[in-house]
């Protein structure tokens, strides 16, 4: 069974930065796409930046420039540095592994973690 454990968040003032870590167990790591979502209140969960096996990113406009993911498969562990935080990345986050539709559409696979709780003041 996956488990995904996300950790890392907190408050931060705007212009700040936070690391964010997600600990990957019960899949094969080093061949999943990983990718990092945030649901704000009030809002649908999206998603903000994935990874693929080969260390490909991608981000969403909004954080592109600021946020980095990356990926240590030794440690089963994918992480989203988050700099120049912005009262509007408030939001919980969370981690899961990715897959892909026919038409290149990417989707979570696994149930939800916690997640990790990211406030940004201004």
């Amino acid at each position: 069974q996956v488990q995904l454990v996300e950790s890392g968040g907190g408050l931060v003032q705007a212009g700040g930065s936070l690391r964010l870590s997600c600990a990957v167990t019960g899949s094969v790591f080093s061949s999943d796409v990983m990718g990092w979502y945030r649901q704000a209140p009030g809002k649908q969960r999206e998603l903000v930046a994935r990874i693929t096996t080969g260390g490909n990113t991608n981000y969403v406009d909004s954080v592109k420039g600021r946020f980095t993911i990356s990926r240590d498969n030794a440690k089963n562990t994918v992480y989203l540095q988050m700099n120049s935080l912005k009262p509007e990345d408030t939001a919980v986050y969370y981690c899961n592994r990715l897959g892909i539709t026919y038409d290149g559409n990417y989707y979570a696979l696994n149930y939800w973690g916690q997640g990790t709780q990211v406030t940004v003041s201004s």
